[in-house]
């Protein structure tokens, strides 16, 4: 309750401001520009939208780039905020400590890596460990996978250098070390997506938001595309192990690829950016989360057993 009170007392005062006043921006109005991990792009798009729905006098510009590009935009202030898959790191709080700044970080959602597949693939079904083998260079043909595939050489297929999906696959699953020379990066989560729908011994890895609404036609149109992968955590598994990335697994973390998304503020006053992560992170923004198959930070999912 007081949380909530918090963000209404925050949000309010600016809804009818006016931008032509001498300061330049409050948590509702003016302009600011604000930067966002590209795997996230849909749910960010829609936390924008609304807001700017909302509040008439509000211009957030947002910029959507990979983890390195973001992180670089935060230091060098050219982002108010910025959404990531991870906190500062040691180097990055020692900077801002060094310019007596304290960067506000507000946990706003879970969320999942989906694990993608040609539409004309058999074989959908992964362990952690086969992941781990393909990633590693241990496994690099899909009869390795399935002795009876008569797809070839597996292409593995991840959205940029730089990306948090890069950081997340290679901390998770490889222990830091590098990709062998069959996993390779496109531009963005939809052109992991056209390769993957393109080519059918290709496989890859998405933001689960990419995948997630289904009432949203784009959606709709990527999964008529490709297939999602289920994974399972144990090595010897039955069909019943294996999960995809669905909000209930996520929340109860039977689908094992999850990490945390945090916004990261260096406003360090009550301007649009304090007002923008206050609306994430409030309820309305959570619902946004939660209908975009994310798993929402501050408020609860009802789990649903079906047959």
């Amino acid at each position: 309750m007081r949380f909530h009170f918090f963000i209404l007392l925050i949000l309010l005062p600016g809804c009818g401001t006016n931008p032509d006043k001498p300061y330049s921006d409050t948590p509702t109005s003016g302009k600011a520009q604000m930067a966002a991990d590209e795997t996230l792009l849909p749910l960010i798009k829609a936390q924008v939208d609304t807001f700017h729905g909302l509040y008439r006098y509000a211009k957030i510009n947002m910029i959507y780039k990979s983890e390195d590009d973001i992180f670089n935009l935060l230091l060098a202030d050219s982002a108010k905020v910025i959404v990531a898959t991870r906190k500062l790191n040691s180097k990055e709080e020692a900077y801002f400590k060094s310019r007596n700044l304290i960067p506000v970080t507000t946990k706003v959602a879970i969320d999942a890596m989906a694990i993608i597949v040609n539409k004309s693939n058999p074989d959908s079904l992964f362990t952690l460990k086969q992941l781990r083998q393909i990633l590693n260079g241990e496994v690099n043909t899909w009869k390795k996978i399935n002795a009876s595939s008569k797809l070839q050489n597996i292409a593995f297929v991840f959205d940029q250098n730089g990306s948090s999906t890069v950081r997340y696959l290679q901390d998770s699953l490889l222990s830091n070390k590098s990709f062998p020379e069959w996993c390779f990066a496109a531009k963005s989560n939809n052109e992991v997506i056209e390769y993957v729908e393109t080519h059918p011994n290709a496989m890859g890895v998405i933001g689960v938001s990419w995948i997630s609404d289904e009432d949203d036609s784009v959606v709709r149109g990527f999964l008529s595309r490709i297939k999602v992968a289920g994974i399972a955590r144990q090595e010897s598994a039955s069909v019943d192990d294996y999960y995809k990335p669905y909000q209930g697994y996520i929340a109860e973390k039977s689908y094992p690829l999850i990490r945390e998304v945090y916004m990261i503020s260096r406003e360090g006053r009550a301007g649009l950016g304090t007002g923008f992560v206050s609306f994430v992170a409030g309820d309305q923004g959570q619902r946004i989360v939660r209908l975009n198959g994310l798993l929402p930070a501050t408020m609860p999912v009802r789990l649903i057993k079906t047959q």
